[in-house]
């Protein structure tokens, strides 16, 4: 599992950013001048304070040690699962009684100069020396370990805990602490991915309880796996804004959402890095699923993860599905899927869940837009829409490729274009010289195309969602017609 951890950008303010540099500041520059330490003070009175309301906030927000770590030390940290051993309770609370013995010697040591001319100079050297020792020993743990191996014993960490356990018991942070929370546990991909960006390597996904919440203590709401969820179905809500949250979110194409277990049956190489996989039911023996849903594919128990895919296929008789997946470099659940599934293997299968791509047969004109592999979800959406819309009048798809031999079920698609008038396939290629097809990419075909009347469905990379949006957009396309969906997280701000 040495991959599983994943390095992303965890300082989305200023105070994220820069506060490392009060670190530094204090913990060498305090050398110098011991009455920068005094400032540490109101650093403690803030984490304090704050943990009454919000818990953990303060490590994931305001602490200058987070920031160092989280900025500077994690592109060096060899970013590896933090040993139980350091976040036990008998390691933390150990070190806890340790530093805060410590820490109280020394300052009753300097409280015997009291009065003298050097007082504020001593006192200021203890919280100096105590930040320079965390720079030091927390560093060397976030390059060797982790980047925030320090912050499971850290006291100020166990402080927090403390003042937020009180806050709790007297009904303080009821009202204002926010916690992470899912809009729905029926959308919950299950691939990991907020465990894998934690920086305290927490499974969220595991854990929601009451109110679709994420409870445990050591969660410092630093928003990661927020900005993270492949779904976008992650936020940080208060108990009240939680309760709000479920009573208004729409689980429509989540309903028949079930465990299925199903047997390898084929496995087909496509291109050099993509195969398609055939899953036999098994248990249930019928599945009933539209084209453009999408199935969970469980890819290990420990820690139990799946991986999403668009299925491909039709459904002809509910006894069947097929999946394509493209290789990625270093992927870490493509290359399990790669490596270790062969034909016969039995797969625990959930769904089918979805409705971004479910298509409306109520239209008479449709263009499906895809790039890359997003193409996969309209092999099954083509010959759905030709088989059972009878309002169709026209049916566009774009492809767009970088090379020619990139292309997916490009004879199949060309075989429907002259099968059927109303069909109109498009492919075209955005790096390949040597390739008779159209050139540029299928932003280029959406500026000039007669789009009046049409509904679009689009998947395939963030940046051409994007791209293609604002362009439909200026063509007078209505949001409300517009439907997308990605493997990367996107967020479009529709109008109110």
């Amino acid at each position: 599992m040495d991959n599983y951890y994943i390095k992303t950008n965890r300082t989305f303010t200023s105070i994220r950013k820069y506060g490392w540099i009060f670190t530094v500041l204090v913990a060498l520059g305090g050398l110098w001048q011991p009455k920068l330490g005094l400032l540490v003070i109101f650093i403690m009175a803030g984490l304090t304070i704050t943990s009454f309301f919000s818990g953990r906030y303060w490590c994931g927000n305001f602490c200058p040690h987070g920031s160092l770590f989280d900025r500077i030390a994690m592109p060096l940290s060899l970013n590896k699962k933090i040993p139980k051993f350091l976040r036990s309770k008998p390691m933390i609370i150990g070190f806890f009684i340790f530093f805060m013995f410590n820490f109280s010697r020394k300052v009753m040591r300097v409280l015997n100069f009291w009065g003298s001319y050097d007082f504020w100079d001593k006192l200021g050297l203890v919280f100096v020396t105590t930040y320079l020792m965390v720079l030091i020993v927390g560093g060397l743990f976030a390059m060797l370990i982790n980047p925030r191996t320090w912050c499971q014993f850290c006291p100020m960490g166990t402080i927090q805990k403390l003042a937020h356990k009180l806050g709790s018991k007297i009904g303080i942070s009821k009202k204002t602490e926010k916690k992470v929370t899912i809009e729905s546990l029926a959308k919950c991909h299950s691939c990991g991915k907020c465990s894998r960006v934690c920086p305290f390597q927490l499974t969220p996904y595991l854990e929601f309880g009451d109110n679709n919440q994420f409870h445990n203590i050591n969660c410092i709401k630093c928003a990661t796996c927020v900005e993270n969820c492949p779904a976008n179905i992650l936020s940080l809500k208060t108990e009240e804004e939680a309760r709000q949250l479920i009573k208004k979110v729409s689980t429509k194409g989540y309903e028949n959402r079930q465990k299925i277990k199903a047997r390898i049956v084929d496995i087909k190489d496509l291109t050099k890095d993509v195969k398609e996989f055939t899953f036999s039911f098994i248990n249930p023996e019928k599945v009933d699923y539209k084209p453009g849903q999408f199935i969970l594919i469980k890819i290990q128990d420990k820690p139990k993860a799946y991986r999403a895919y668009s299925i491909s296929s039709y459904n002809e008789d509910g006894s069947k599905l097929s999946v394509i997946i493209k290789r990625v470099e270093r992927g870490y659940g493509t290359n399990i899927i790669f490596n270790k599934f062969r034909v016969g293997d039995i797969l625990d299968l959930e769904g089918p869940m979805g409705d971004e791509l479910v298509v409306d047969n109520s239209h008479e004109k449709i263009l499906f837009v895809a790039n890359g592999i997003g193409i996969t979800p309209f092999i099954g959406l083509t010959k759905e829409v030709l088989t059972s819309n009878p309002n169709l009048k026209e049916l566009k798809l774009l492809d767009g490729q970088r090379y020619e031999d990139e292309f997916l079920y490009r004879e199949y698609f060309e075989a429907l274009e002259k099968k059927d008038s109303r069909f109109q396939y498009i492919p075209l290629v955005s790096r390949d010289k040597n390739s008779t097809l159209r050139k540029g990419y299928v932003t280029h075909v959406l500026e000039y195309l007669d789009l009046e009347g049409y509904r679009v469905y689009m998947c395939g990379s963030k940046n051409m969602i994007l791209d293609s949006y604002n362009i439909l957009l200026k063509k007078g396309i209505k949001e409300e017609d517009i439907f997308y969906e990605s493997e990367e997280r996107i967020e479009i701000k529709k109008a109110q």
